[in-house]
C-alpha cells in the first residue's frame, strides 16, 4: 500500500558553525550549502527511500528553486504529480547547525503559504490505494484539517506531526490516529513542562484526552514516549554518534509510516521510526540523510541479532 504526504516543500539554506549564535552576535561559519527540504518533502523522501510508493501533494514557486525541488522529489522516487507550481517564491528554511549537531531553523513559507483547501482535491485523487497520510503544520491549518478529513473518510491512517507547534482546534486532534510532537512541541501544545519522561507521559495523556488515538513524544537521544489506550511506555533510542540532527524527526515519521503501510504492528513501526531517525543523523542535510531500505534492514538485523544493543 502507498503513502501520501500533504505538506511543505522547501529549499534549505544551511550554514555550519562552531556553535549557535546568541542574539545580536555575528558569527563566522565554516560551511554553506543548499539542499531540498521541507517537513512534508522530507517525510515523503524518507518513505520513498524505504521502498514504499509515495505521493507528494503541495506547492513550489515558479522561481529557480521550484524545479530543483520537484526534480529532487522525483530523483528520490516520490510521485510529484500532486505538486503544483504557483506564482512567486518557493518556501525556504534558513538553518544553522553547530559542531555538536544542534540546530536552529527559520522558515519562510513562500509557496507553502498558498496551499489551501482547494489542494485537497489533488490529495483525494492520490488516496485510492493509500494506507497512511502524513501531515505537518508548515502549510495553512485549514488545509491540513481538510486533508485529515478526506483521509479519515476513506479509512486512511492519519499521522500528524504538529510542527511548527501552534494551538490546534479540537477537531484536528480527533482526526489524528497518531500525533508525533517532540518535547518542545508537546510543551507548547499542552502548556506542560516536558523535561523528562514523566513530563512526556503527562503531555501524552493530555493529547489523548483531546482526541488523538495514539501519541508519540519524540525524545531525541532518549527515544520516544508512546501512549495509547493501554498506557504509556518508553521506546529507547538506538545509540549513534550524530553528525547532523536536521530532519531526524521527519525520518522518524517516515519510518513509522513505512512500517504501518506494510501492515506491521504499531510497536514495530515505532522501532522502524527510531531506527530510521538514528540512521538519518549520521549524514548531513535533510533529504540526503534519509536511509535506504537496505541500510535500515541491515541496521535492524544487527540489533535483532544482538550485534548492537537497542
Amino acid at each position: 500500500m502507498a503513502i501520501a504526504v500533504f505538506g511543505s516543500i522547501n529549499m534549505d539554506l544551511v550554514v555550519r558553525t562552531p556553535r549557535l549564535p546568541v542574539p545580536g552576535e555575528t558569527l563566522t561559519g565554516h560551511t554553506f550549502f543548499t539542499v531540498p527540504g521541507g517537513k512534508g518533502a522530507n517525510q515523503a523522501v524518507a518513505c520513498a527511500r524505504l521502498g514504499v510508493p509515495t505521493r507528494m501533494v503541495g506547492r513550489v514557486g515558479d522561481d529557480g528553486f521550484g524545479e530543483q525541488l520537484r526534480a529532487s522529489l522525483r530523483g528520490y522516487g516520490v510521485n510529484d504529480a500532486g505538486v503544483l507550481t504557483t506564482p512567486g517564491p518557493s518556501g525556504v528554511a534558513v538553518i544553522a547547525v553547530d559542531d555538536a549537531a544542534e540546530n536552529t531553523i527559520v522558515i519562510v513559507p513562500g509557496a507553502n503559504g498558498a496551499v489551501s483547501v482547494a489542494d485537497v482535491a489533488r490529495l483525494e485523487q492520490a488516496l485510492s490505494d493509500v494506507r497512511v497520510l502524513l501531515l505537518q503544520l508548515e502549510v495553512p491549518l485549514d488545509a491540513v484539517i481538510a486533508a485529515a478529513r478526506a483521509a479519515r473518510d476513506r479509512g486512511v491512517v492519519v499521522i500528524l506531526d504538529p510542527a511548527p507547534a501552534q494551538a490546534l482546534p479540537e477537531e484536528l486532534y480527533t482526526l489524528a490516529d497518531i500525533i508525533t510532537p517532540n518535547e518542545s512541541e508537546a510543551a507548547i501544545l499542552t502548556g506542560l513542562t516536558v523535561a523528562d519522561d514523566a513530563g512526556a507521559a503527562e503531555a501524552a495523556r493530555v493529547l489523548l484526552a483531546r482526541g488523538a488515538r495514539r501519541a508519540i513524544i519524540k525524545l531525541g537521544a532518549r527515544g520516544a514516549l508512546v501512549a495509547d489506550s493501554s498506557g504509556e511506555r518508553l521506546a529507547p533510542a538506538y545509540a549513534v554518534t550524530p553528525v547532523d540532527t536536521v530532519a531526524a524527526g521527519d525520518a522518524f515519521n517516515g519510518g513509522l509510516a513505512a512500517a504501518l503501510s506494510e501492515g506491521r504492528s504499531f510497536d514495530e513501526a515505532v522501532r522502524w521510526g527510531l531506527a530510521t531517525g538514528a540512521l538519518s543523523v549520521l549524514k548531513s542535510g535533510a533529504q540526503p540523510s534519509m536511509p535506504e531500505r537496505s541500510e535500515l534492514m541491515r541496521f535492524l538485523g544487527a540489533i535483532y541479532s544482538g550485534a548492537q544493543q537497542p
